[in-house]
């Protein structure tokens, strides 16, 4: 069998919201949850987890990066509604471009925050 990604656990601060937030801006389907996950899926079977963490263990999340290469028709989308919500969104990761797309690597980028704080970007081509 070759190795491929299966799943991963993203901490939260109210895992519903999150998992709403994947579904509504990503377009990521609803998965079965179980215990402290809410979980939905991506094309290709990879499994994203949200669990909150507990407020006396972890007082703060570490914010993490996640990149989704997307197609052009569900960038527009995607981009429609980040903007639709008025939530802000960067060209770049150093956040100096603000309400910017890029159009680095052959295709178009976008970088933003999930509820959580955690850093999305969303590409068109790979970059590798």
């Amino acid at each position: 069998m070759t190795c491929t990604f299966n799943h991963t656990i993203v901490a939260a601060r109210d895992r519903e919201t999150s998992a709403r937030f994947f579904r509504e801006i990503l377009e990521a389907s609803e998965a079965p949850s179980w215990g402290p996950f809410t979980n939905v899926v991506l094309d290709g079977g990879v499994m994203i987890q949200f669990a909150d963490l507990p407020e006396d263990a972890y007082p703060e999340i570490q914010n993490q990066h996640y990149a989704f290469l997307v197609d052009d028709a569900l960038f527009d989308r995607a981009l429609g509604r980040i903007r639709e919500h008025g939530l802000d969104h960067w060209a770049d990761p150093q956040r100096t471009r603000p309400g910017e797309t890029n159009t680095e690597h052959g295709g178009r980028g976008v970088y933003f925050l999930d509820p959580a704080g955690h850093y999305l970007e969303m590409i068109t081509q790979p970059y590798l």
